[in-house]
């Protein structure tokens, strides 16, 4: 009966340090001081940085994705369709985001920020956030469809290296291409002079591209402005019915106006 006392504090020094153990793990996490010093070593893209087309093709067309048959048999009645009735603005008139590629696309400025274990570059069309994980977590199995995917990246010397998976089936590879669930979009982002991005996507499909489409845009520093506010719905005029979509002036069926451009 003497081992008894023994016994009893031995079971409660072990109770003690289940209790212990996690808070002890936890504080074994980086410091946040620390966290943020290793922030400080990553390249310098402060700013905002307006899209340079200019600067990658100088007048020339961009390149165009090599299609499946089945999807090309699709693009080819999207071109028609948009011949005899005019391009579909669904999108535009409920004001959706179009989603990568086409965000990192659009004619208004982005800005790159750092914190520990992630990057997030904010755009001003659509005010979007794309949050890109560095932290070292891997992509989902199974992933949820959003607009903008779901992404991870790591660096490779002074390059940004992103990976996004699990992308909303209403966006599009370019205008009338439609993607599947399997799409891939991998990105490289790097300084190529001071003053200048480069955003290198290469997208995978293998129920609609027949080769891997590679598109970049360029993007140059100009801190004239900040990003400004871009809210879709405050002064959208455009509308869609069964004649598909419209720009509606608030006029009624029996007003005109002297410089309605719509009007017959």
């Amino acid at each position: 009966m003497k081992g008894l006392p023994r016994i009893a504090s031995m079971l409660a020094c072990a109770s003690a340090l289940a209790f212990v153990t996690p808070a002890m793990a936890a504080g074994e996490t980086t410091p946040r001081a620390t966290a943020y010093e290793e922030v400080t070593k990553l390249p310098d893209w402060t700013g905002i940085w307006y899209p340079d087309w200019g600067a990658l093709f100088g007048g020339r067309a961009a390149a165009k994705p090599q299609l499946t048959p089945t999807a090309q048999a699709a693009y080819d009645k999207y071109l028609a369709d948009t011949k005899e009735n005019g391009p579909d603005q669904y999108a535009q008139a409920h004001c959706l985001p179009p989603g990568l590629p086409g965000l990192m696309q659009q004619p208004y400025p982005i800005e790159i920020l750092y914190s520990p274990g992630r990057v997030t570059i904010l755009t001003e069309a659509y005010a979007q956030a794309r949050r890109i994980y560095t932290d070292g977590r891997k992509l989902p199995a199974e992933p949820d469809l959003f607009f903008n995917g779901n992404s991870i990246g790591h660096w490779e010397g002074d390059t940004l290296v992103i990976e996004n998976v699990g992308f909303n089936l209403s966006t599009l590879i370019a205008p009338g291409i439609n993607h599947s669930e399997k799409m891939r979009v991998d990105e490289r982002i790097w300084m190529e002079k001071p003053g200048q991005l480069i955003d290198e996507m290469t997208i995978t499909d293998p129920e609609v591209l027949a080769a891997p489409f590679v598109t970049k845009v360029a993007y140059k520093l100009d801190n004239s402005f900040p990003i400004r506010e871009y809210v879709c719905s405050e002064n959208n005029h455009l509308t869609t019915g069964e004649n598909g979509a419209n720009i509606d002036l608030g006029l009624e069926s029996n007003e005109t106006v002297d410089d309605d451009p719509f009007a017959n």
